[in-house]
């Protein structure tokens, strides 16, 4: 089959585009305004940019319910400071909690019964007991069409548990990050395997 987006109809019960483009990294991106308010919230267009200098990026799609605009996108214009905490299995429900979606200025930690740690060279809190978590430093928003902005950020810190080193490398099997496929379906790492490209040893 064949369909053009927003010209054709697909025929199908739900839009297929998420689907194929899967699996995404969740950013789970913290945020406080400019009252100092912290904010939590998860986003599956997220990844990585550049690793010299480290750069990430999220992207939010559409509006709140109500037409409001999302409460991160407006934080980190506040406060040009972001950080991108990493959800493992052990996390996902935690996860899940925070997508919710509450009015302006409440705390999604406290929904999602999370305790908070503070970053080392930015204002906003992290998730503590992520494996891992990205202090960003704002880059650039850009406008993207249907009310969609598109955040990058530069790493200027790094947190990683310890406890997901083995012998020096972080091991995807022990924390076990979740990913977002299309629909309402999630997928978790367990699994590895290694290829060299052409010519590596």
């Amino acid at each position: 089959m064949f369909y053009r987006p927003g010209i054709d109809d697909h025929g199908l019960p739900h839009n297929p585009l998420k689907a194929m483009i899967v699996p995404r990294p969740i950013g789970w991106i913290s945020t406080v305004d400019a009252e100092g308010r912290a904010n939590l919230a998860p986003y599956s267009f997220f990844n990585g940019l550049s690793d010299a200098p480290p750069m990430v990026m999220f992207s939010t799609t559409g509006p709140k319910p109500g037409g409001a605009g999302k409460d991160s996108v407006a934080n980190v214009r506040a406060t040009g400071e972001f950080c991108a905490n990493l959800v493992g299995w052990e996390l996902k429900d935690a996860m899940n909690v925070s997508a919710a979606h509450l009015e302006a200025g409440e705390d999604e930690f406290e929904a999602a019964g999370l305790e908070k740690a503070p970053c080392e060279l930015i204002s906003v809190p992290r998730v503590k007991a992520a494996a891992g978590a990205l202090e960003c430093r704002l880059w650039q928003v850009i406008d993207l069409p249907g009310d969609n902005y598109l955040t990058i950020g530069e790493v200027v810190g790094i947190h990683i548990d310890e406890a997901m080193l083995n012998e020096g490398i972080f091991d995807a099997t022990r924390w076990q990050p979740v990913s977002r496929l299309g629909y309402r379906d999630y997928a978790v790492v367990r699994e590895l395997f290694s290829m060299n490209r052409p010519g590596q040893r």
